[in-house]
């Protein structure tokens, strides 16, 4: 299973494929597999794999890596869409080197994320 995956370029990796299969993201059939689950042709594939899932039926059988366009030809994609890049969620991105945001970065990120706010933290006094 690993290596057919990893044979029609779903993944970059062979090792990527395998530690999809043992983590159970690949299913067969609707049943999950083992890295080592042999393909049928007509067996459909679910992968979930960088953030949405992949469905292909298995049109025909390789071993070996080839070019895209052979790869291809050896599945029939039935994915949904990749949603658009416009409606993808940004991840904010500190400057490198900027270190712990302060308490007033961290107040407005929990301001625009929604968190409640926190009053009358307990301050005590040090013991001295």
């Amino acid at each position: 299973m690993d290596s057919w995956i990893w044979s029609v370029r779903l993944t970059k990796t062979r090792s990527i494929a395998s530690d999809a299969c043992r983590g159970g993201h690949v299913r067969v059939n609707g049943v999950r597999v083992k890295p080592a689950h042999v393909v049928r042709v007509g067996d459909e594939v679910r992968l979930r794999h960088e953030g949405r899932e992949r469905i292909v039926v298995v049109s025909r059988i390789i071993t070996k890596r080839v070019g895209a366009a052979v790869a291809a030809e050896c599945y029939v994609d039935k994915s949904p869409p990749p949603p658009p890049r416009e409606e993808a969620v940004t991840v904010a991105v500190r400057a490198r080197g900027a270190g712990r945001p302060t308490k007033r970065e961290r107040r407005s990120i929990d301001k625009l994320l929604g968190r409640p706010e926190v009053e009358g933290r307990d301050r005590r006094a040090r013991p001295e």
